[in-house]
């Protein structure tokens, strides 16, 4: 729609332009008016070409009017930026568009070059450079060297006035005789341009040359004879006046100086019907006026005479030569080349390609190559010598050619076509030179406007050249998608897949046309030898192999996901094609289409590989990171572009493209990986780096596979992939990483323990410094382990979770392996002994006397008693080591579910992860050693401030040398400040341990002194009730009113004492009868009927200041007499 309202625009402006030069051409503004060369009035000069600016400054200025310089004028301004001649010289309009032109540049403008003669003037000489050389010869680059074309061509005419030596006024008529010259011809072939073109001979048909040494510029030529010819037939052929031809623009003007919109409406102008079709297909072809002309005009004088002969049955370059003489060239230069093109084509027509074979031996060939050398030769004679025998020569050969080529083939009848342009390989290479006019002469990559028209037109010439469906599908096929190829315009390629579809199938071909094309072979040579190729072969074969290797590196050729949906579509229509060819020409011809494809993948991949590889070679001095890693991360790229821009598109022939692009790229790394990962044997920087790269690559493989065609079939496919096998590679590693921390872990340990002191850190952190660091330590190598970045197992974390463990083993056992034995603390129990003096029994006093030192020479020479603060610190530490153990434990397992698992490729693998960690008891064995040493430690203090601080004032000196003498209230102030201290620096939730072992050693003292007291403590039935009450004040103490220990705990530990106390209130008499019934008169050990032992009551008797119990020890256990 825009574009239409801009054709409206630009006629609207040609009309008030027309209007306004009209007013003052016409009027009294101009003083005088001085046409033009050949123009009589203003009727005949194309005000489109005159200056406006000009025609106004003459106005303004009086002066008078010279048209010949206001077309200059227009013609020179073309090429430069539009000037408002009202305003300052320092203000114009820009061409270009300021917002998107960009900054300004950096670099010094271009030099400009100086051309000592126009471009458009006739006399160019051999050494003048023309536009292409001027482009290949410029020292600067592309873009500013086609700009500097364009440049020259646009103000060709300025260059003329500025940069000539001699000048030369330019006239209308000077621009009309160039048309008429034959070098008009040269300069058509020079036209610039719109775009940068790209080379298109890897496309070229496999089609020999000519013998004759036929060019393109006589193909093109002769190809629009045939097409005058062929419309001639159907009554469109019109011989324009010279006289109107002076009304035209020049054509070289319009071919150098207008734009593309001025083309548009200039075609819009165009006469209607096939007159101005034709001189649209004559301006497509480049075709001269002038020869125009001279074809048209020969073509209607060679059927003078002929009633009834159609004018495209004529043997045309024989009617040619006899029809157009050298009066109507401007040098017989012109004449000599345009005559051997004739004779050329006659030969390659009816010799060289005949459409029907000699019959007679070859004689009527070598005839006919006799008769035109002659005619070529005649033009070197004297004129009149030459004259005659041309025209003998070409009497002869109407005689000889004209049978020949008016002799049936194809069915057709006698006369009905002649047969001197269908003959293979002459008749495609014609028609090709007709396709080629489709295109917008003015943008290579665009269709004309009539293509429509031109198509069907095109086909008057089929019978002619011997065209057919299939042919014209073909050929016209190859020409749209060689122009692709040299624009790079993907609407070409679309209209070529378009044609190539048409192209009907073996089977859709009727039994006529499949034998014609049977029939076209062509033989090529080469240099691996020579090779014959069909009609279908010559002109696919070299479609299918640009696409081929298009494909094979579609990486590098293709970057769009749609071009190379196009391209694949050509390879498998031109491949489907070919196949149905008897001598198939192209490679795996025995793979079928999705094993094509497949080859395509794995060649395209290969080829991007190789480049990434020498990409990451030649940046390795520059990177720091390992090659490796970097291979890894840009095969990822590679994978993940193949698979989101061309993947989608083959797979529409392939369906499992994804499959074969991952696979492929997974195994071309794993051939890099393998040598690394076999010569690792520790774990370094290196692999650390490679490792993740590697399993990450890895990973993206599977997950592609799983969403493109899920788990099940991915579990198939994954089978087939040969395996990193980082994960079992990099446990082998860890383990070897785990075991030397662990040792460096055991290490620090013995440090840490070795240079304790046991002081507490602060009053708040009332623990031990070394638990710090071993736990700093051990946090830190746990953090080490959740940082490597390879693929670890539940193997390595248990290892570790189990050296950990053992390393709190070990500082654990440390602590209390240097306390000494509570066994140690407590005194050596007393002899056995009764209240009066008698002989005591050998055996019990073996028995009883287990060490006769003093407990001063034991202290002395043995034991080394830890300070009370020593042992709550070390309570604490131990306390703070096991409470933590939940957190590292918590942190661990926490953190273990987060790390990504190595074994992605099964379903149940987080699961089973989870559960290989959390199912063991990871630092139990920890525990149980740090509670045993609590619990022993613990018992060590209740039993150190009870049998060694207090041994003098409890052991030693409790009830002696009576009960009522010493009672045990005397001794709670001293249980008081050792309870005080315990509580002052141990934990909270260890101070009920610690006093409920500090009371189960003050109940193992009373005992003691109950029980084992020796000769200087003596009890009576009397002492019960004072011993039960001393019992009481001591629960009461560690009860201490609801703030101590629970009442229930307490009278649990207080009740094996409470018997033992009530037993001292038993008579003599009783106590006796049941030890004689608990040992049955043998030695202590039975139980009795009062709960106790046989043992207990013998002590008990033992302690009884009684004569009877004495005389009962002496006669029945031989008990000695106390010395008391």
């Amino acid at each position: 729609m825009e574009e239409e309202n801009e054709v409206m625009l630009l006629q609207r402006y040609r009309r008030d332009r027309h209007a306004l030069l009209n007013f003052i051409l016409s009027g009294s503004l101009i003083k005088k008016v001085v046409m033009p060369p050949g123009a009589v009035s203003l009727d005949d000069v194309d005000l489109d070409q005159v200056s406006v600016d000009y025609v106004v400054n003459s106005a303004k200025k009086g002066e008078m009017l010279e048209l010949s310089e206001a077309i200059r004028d227009y013609h020179d301004s073309i090429g430069l930026p539009y000037m408002n001649n009202s305003s300052p010289i320092n203000e114009f309009f820009l061409v270009t568009n300021l917002e998107f032109s960009g900054s300004p540049p950096r670099r010094p403008p271009p030099p400009v070059p100086v051309y000592t003669s126009s471009i458009i003037l006739p006399s160019l000489s051999k050494s003048e450079p023309s536009v292409e050389e001027v482009l290949s010869n410029s020292e600067l680059p592309t873009e500013e060297a086609l700009q500097n074309s364009e440049s020259l061509a646009a103000g060709s005419l300025k260059d003329e006035s500025f940069n000539s030596t001699q000048v030369k006024e330019l006239t209308i008529d000077d621009i009309e005789d160039f048309e008429d010259e034959n070098d008009v011809e040269e300069v058509d072939s020079r036209r610039i341009s719109r775009r940068i073109l790209n080379d298109a001979s890897d496309i070229m048909p496999g089609l020999p040359p000519f013998a004759t040494g036929i060019t393109d510029d006589d193909l093109r030529e002769t190809a629009y004879e045939i097409l005058l010819a062929c419309a001639g037939a159907s009554g469109g052929l019109i011989v324009p006046s010279k006289d109107k031809k002076k009304d035209k623009k020049s054509r070289l003007l319009q071919k150098f100086g207008r734009s593309k919109r001025e083309h548009v409406v200039l075609q819009s102008d165009r006469a209607p019907g096939l007159v101005g079709l034709l001189e649209t297909m004559r301006i497509q072809m480049e075709i001269s006026e002038a020869m125009d002309i001279r074809a048209r005009q020969g073509l209607l004088n060679a059927l003078v005479g002929k009633v009834g002969k159609r004018m495209d049955t004529l043997l045309l370059p024989l009617e040619f030569l006899c029809c157009i003489s050298r009066s109507e060239f401007p040098d017989k230069k012109a004449y000599i080349r345009w005559q051997k093109r004739q004779l050329n084509m006659l030969e390659e027509g009816l010799i060289n390609h005949p459409a029907v074979g000699f019959g007679e031996s070859g004689t009527k060939s070598n005839e006919i190559r006799i008769l035109l050398a002659k005619i070529e030769e005649s033009e070197f004679l004297p004129v009149s010598t030459g004259d005659l025998q041309r025209s003998e020569c070409l009497r002869s050969l109407r005689d000889v050619a004209i049978p020949l080529a008016e002799r049936p083939a194809r069915g057709d009848l006698t006369g009905e076509v002649c047969h001197w342009a269908d003959g293979y390989h002459l008749n495609v290479r014609l028609y090709e030179k007709l396709l080629l006019s489709v295109f917008d002469i003015l943008d290579e990559g665009r269709l004309a406007q009539e293509v429509e028209e031109i198509l069907e037109l095109l086909k008057s010439t089929w019978h002619v050249l011997g065209i057919t469906e299939t042919i014209h599908c073909t050929c016209y096929a190859w020409v749209l998608f060689r122009q692709f190829v040299i624009t790079s315009e993907r609407g070409m390629l679309q209209h070529a897949i378009e044609q190539l579809k048409r192209i009907p199938l073996k089977e859709q071909r009727g039994p006529q046309e499949r034998l014609l094309l049977k029939s076209l072979q062509s033989k090529l040579e080469g240099q691996g030898g020579s090779q014959n190729l069909s009609f279908l072969q010559a002109f696919l074969m070299p479609i299918h192999k640009w696409a081929d290797k298009q494909l094979k590196d579609y990486h590098l050729h293709l970057v769009e996901g749609s071009q190379m949906k196009d391209v694949v579509t050509v390879a498998m229509v031109s491949r489907r094609l070919l196949l149905e060819e008897p001598e198939i020409g192209i490679t795996n011809a025995s793979v079928s289409d999705q094993d094509q494809i497949e080859l395509y993948i794995a060649s395209s991949l290969k080829n991007g590989f190789s480049r990434v590889l020498q990409a990451i070679d030649a940046t390795s001095d520059t990177v720091h990171e390992h090659p490796l890693t970097l291979l890894a991360e840009e095969t990822k790229k590679l994978l993940k572009k193949d698979t989101t821009v061309f993947i989608p598109i083959l797979s529409q022939w392939n369906p499992q493209a994804t499959v074969v692009s991952a696979s492929l790229l997974h195994k071309l790394y794993g051939i890099k990986l393998k040598p690394f990962v076999d010569r690792t044997e520790h774990l370094t920087e290196d692999v650390t780096s490679v490792y993740p790269a590697a399993e990450s690559l890895e990973q993206y493989v599977t997950a592609l596979m799983t969403a493109a065609y899920g788990e099940e079939a991915t579990e198939v496919y994954s089978r087939k992939l040969a395996r990193y096998h980082i994960e079992t590679s990099s446990g082998t590693l860890v383990m070897r990483w785990v075991n030397s921390q662990l040792g460096r872990i055991l290490a620090w340990v013995e440090r840490a323990i070795q240079q304790e002191r046991w002081d507490p850190i602060s009053p708040q952190q009332r623990h031990g410094s070394s638990i710090v660091e071993v736990y700093r330590i051990v946090e830190e190598t746990v953090d080490q382990f959740f940082a490597l970045k390879i693929p670890v197992g539940s193997g390595e974390l248990n290892s570790l979770c189990r050296g950990i463990d053992n390393a709190f083993q070990v500082y654990a056992n440390h602590i209390v392996g240097n306390m000494a034995n509570k066994e140690d603390l407590i005194p050596p129990v007393p002899v056995l002994t009764r209240y009066k003096k008698e002989a005591g029994i050998k055996a019990f006093v073996k028995k009883e006397k287990l060490d006769q030192r003093l407990p001063e020479e034991r202290k002395s020479s043995e034991i080394s008693v830890l300070p009370t603060p020593t042992l709550c610190v070390q309570l604490n530490t131990l306390y703070y080591a096991v409470s933590h153990l939940n957190k590292l434990e918590d942190s661990i397992s926490e953190r273990w579910l987060k790390k990504r698992p190595s074994e992605e490729f099964s379903k149940h693998s987080l699961e089973e992860k989870s559960k290989s960690f959390q199912k063991k008891s990871t630092f139990d064995g920890s525990r149980k050693d740090i509670n045993g040493a609590i619990d022993r430690i613990c018992e060590y203090t209740g039993t150190k401030i009870v049998f060694w601080d207090l041994r003098e004032s409890f052991i030693d000196g409790l009830y002696r040398p009576s009960v009522s003498q010493c009672r045990l209230e005397a001794l709670i102030e001293s249980l008081d400040l050792a309870l005080n201290e315990l509580c002052g620096i141990v934990v909270e939730p260890l101070r009920d341990h610690i006093v409920t072992s500090l009371l189960q050693a003050s109940l193992d003292g009373l005992l003691r002194v109950l029980l084992d007291g020796g000769p200087s403590r003596i009890f009576s039935t009397g002492d019960a009730k004072l011993l039960e009450e001393d019992l009481d004040v001591l629960k009461e103490f560690f009860i201490s009113g609801g703030d101590g220990l629970p009442r229930g705990v307490v009278e649990n530990l207080v009740a094996r004492v409470r018997l033992i106390i009530k037993l001292q209130g038993y008579e003599t008499r009783e106590l006796i009868d049941d030890l004689r019934s608990a040992s049955g008169l043998e030695l202590p050990g039975g139980k009795s009927k009062l709960g106790v032992d046989a043992n207990t009551l013998l002590r008990i008797l033992c302690h009884r200041n009684d004569s009877e119990a004495s005389q009962f020890l002496k006669k029945q256990f031989k008990i000695p007499k106390s010395a008391a």
